[in-house]
């Protein structure tokens, strides 16, 4: 057995629940039904030097994703305390921070794509903050126009999307529009952590595609100054 096929295994440990199936307090259980599974398939191989090194692979691939998830990462969490928001993007190697206000629509559409992502890419840590909780980041960073998605990389703003401009101008965009929005600043990793299978495919052609809505998109834009 491969490297490649235990590591794919036991990313299946960790992957984001799926609510429909699987009920939060039986998670712990459900895993350990997985991870005896896992252990299984390793068992039957053939070779002895392979069966160890395989659990040894399976062990650290289990440890490492088991940290990043208690982290938060495959999740699109919300941060309320200031310091928090800094201490969490100054540590994590790669973040994506979206500034949002309750009442505008576009931030709520941002969430929704952003959401998803957060279940792909587990390696980036995704948060949202709520902009009268956070009023010294936002002079710090400048941030006038919401939403406002920032890109961390090693505690650094490496890039930032503000409004639709860059994502079709269009509220209907897909998810994968940002992704590929996303993934020039390096924030998102392009080979899937462990194997985990995409959740949707992603097409450069369909992205640069995108329909464009001119009617009332220029001034469906959320103002601080205003």
């Amino acid at each position: 057995m491969s490297n490649k096929r235990i590591e794919t295994l036991a990313a299946r440990l960790v992957e984001p629940n799926n609510p429909r199936n699987r009920a939060q307090d039986s998670d712990d259980d459900d895993d350990e039904a997985l991870f005896a599974e896992l252990e299984a398939e390793i068992e039957n191989d053939g070779s002895y030097a392979m069966r160890e090194q395989g659990l040894e692979v399976l062990k650290r691939e289990m440890e490492r994703m088991q940290a990043l998830k208690q982290n938060q990462h495959g999740s699109y969490t919300e941060i309320f305390d200031e310091k928090e928001v800094i201490r969490v993007t100054a540590q994590e190697p790669k973040s994506v921070v979206h500034f949002y206000h309750s009442n505008f629509k576009r931030c709520e559409i941002m969430d929704k794509h952003l959401a998803l992502l957060a279940t792909k890419y587990f390696n980036t840590r995704f948060i949202r903050v709520f902009v009268e909780n956070v009023p010294w980041l936002v002079e710090k960073l400048a941030i006038k126009v919401l939403p406002c998605v920032i890109c961390f990389l090693n505690g650094t703003t490496k890039d930032r999307v503000v409004g639709f401009e860059e994502l079709g101008n269009n509220d209907a965009f897909t998810t994968a529009v940002l992704e590929l929005r996303l993934s020039v600043s390096g924030v998102l990793q392009k080979q899937q952590p462990s194997g985990v299978n995409d959740i949707y495919n992603v097409s450069s052609s369909s992205a640069i595609r995108t329909k464009r809505k001119e009617q009332d998109d220029d001034r469906d834009i959320f103002d601080l100054d205003d």
